[in-house]
């Protein structure tokens, strides 16, 4: 027999239950978070922007979704997987954050990953260099939204030989991403019919790269390839000026400039180094608005690429939990892919089932002082490229989920 207490709180849990709704569902505000770096060396590429831009897709969606106001939570990760993963689990577990977005950090993506794939959450990185994250660590939890290492190293290598075989020399910062990054670069030089006369590794942080860029300039290689970015890059690309490199004929070829570091460095260092990316600024009606109301949101300052990529991600979060009609996971998730990806600078873009956001891409070069029409005229457009053109071949990547 049941006691009358026991049997009202039964008919309370099962009712409570009923109420919640499909797993993954909440009552309160359809919550989401930014994780990125805020204070280190990349927070001008992401960092306080990415928030700007998640607020404008916010505003975009009308601030609220089936009936609920849209929270924004942030946090800095500091690139330290341990932290990433513990502001994750503590996100999902006890805020009730439903996905997470931006990061720009392929340590913290992946770490982060795995744990939105264990909570049933979402994951949505905007630029991260490893292809693992969309590789053999994939999952349907996780997406890659702009760029990734085998894009840029991709497009690098075909803007920088055009249609004729060249060579190569790496200095190649030493950790994971990076000696991915070579690996992929190097089989695409060759079956292009160039040649890579040699390589050099160096530690995250170098301050002086005078003996890696003798080396590169006693190799005689056409291209000094650059595998790094923040300061790294900052410091090398200095030297490399100092050195003369381009007087010398060489070319001091750059896989990872941002639009911040032509600002930080200035066109004549840069002038003529290779751009890759999915948004700038210049490029449409469209693009040149939405920079306008960035820029008035964010003290003057204008986008990045991984913003932008923030700014589209969020947004197509929120349209796929509306048309969902529930927060559920798997029904976003479904709705997310499914639904192909437009906004201001994004045509018909497809997930692909390795969480790959199909993209245009495009390859630029920095202007030089004298072509520039204003301050923020920095990159001339060369070339868009298809997203097949620039990401990984499904038949080349080690995602499981591609061969189901």
């Amino acid at each position: 027999m049941i006691s009358t207490g026991r049997r009202a709180a039964m008919v309370a849990a099962l009712a409570a239950a009923a109420h919640a709704g499909p797993a993954g569902a909440q009552s309160g505000p359809v919550k989401i978070g930014i994780l990125n770096d805020q204070a280190g060396a990349y927070a001008s590429i992401s960092g306080a922007g990415s928030v700007v831009a998640a607020r404008l897709a916010i505003e975009d969606a009308g601030g609220q979704v089936l009936g609920k106001p849209v929270e924004l939570v942030v946090a800095d990760h500091g690139h330290k997987p341990d932290i990433g993963s513990s502001l994750a689990r503590r996100w999902f577990d006890t805020e009730g954050v439903l996905a997470i977005f931006d990061i720009y950090s392929s340590g913290v993506a992946l770490a982060v990953q795995k744990i939105a794939t264990d909570k049933n959450r979402i994951l949505v990185a905007s630029t991260a260099s490893s292809r693992e994250i969309s590789g053999k660590s994939c999952s349907p939890n996780g997406m890659q939204w702009g760029n990734d290492g085998y894009s840029v190293a991709n497009l690098v290598i075909k803007g920088a030989s055009g249609s004729q075989p060249n060579t190569w020399f790496f200095l190649t910062v030493d950790y994971t991403a990076g000696h991915s990054i070579e690996a992929d670069s190097r089989k695409m030089i060759e079956a292009a019919g160039g040649k890579v006369l040699g390589g050099v590794r160096f530690p995250l942080g170098s301050a002086d790269f005078s003996s890696f860029l003798l080396q590169a300039q006693a190799s005689k290689a056409r291209n000094i390839a650059l595998v790094g970015g923040g300061a790294d890059f900052t410091n090398s690309a200095k030297q490399a000026s100092e050195f003369r490199i381009r007087e010398s004929g060489q070319v001091f070829t750059p896989f990872s400039l941002t639009t911040e570091d032509i600002y930080a460095l200035g066109s004549k260092v840069v002038a003529g180094m290779p751009v890759v990316q999915s948004f700038y600024w210049d490029e449409s009606d469209a693009s040149r608005a939405w920079t306008e109301r960035f820029r008035k949101a964010f003290n003057g300052r204008m986008p990045t690429d991984p913003q932008a990529n923030v700014y589209s991600a969020v947004l197509h979060y929120l349209k796929a939990v509306k048309a969902a009609g529930t927060t559920d996971t798997a029904a976003v998730l479904a709705k997310m892919k499914d639904t192909p990806v437009n906004d201001f600078f994004t045509r018909n873009a497809r997930i692909r089932a390795d969480g790959r956001l199909m993209r245009e891409m495009t390859y630029g070069v920095a202007k030089a002082p004298e072509q520039m029409k204003g301050k923020d005229d920095i990159v001339s457009i060369v070339r868009r490229y298809s997203a097949e053109d620039s990401f990984i071949p499904a038949a080349l990547s080690e995602c499981p989920l591609l061969r189901r």
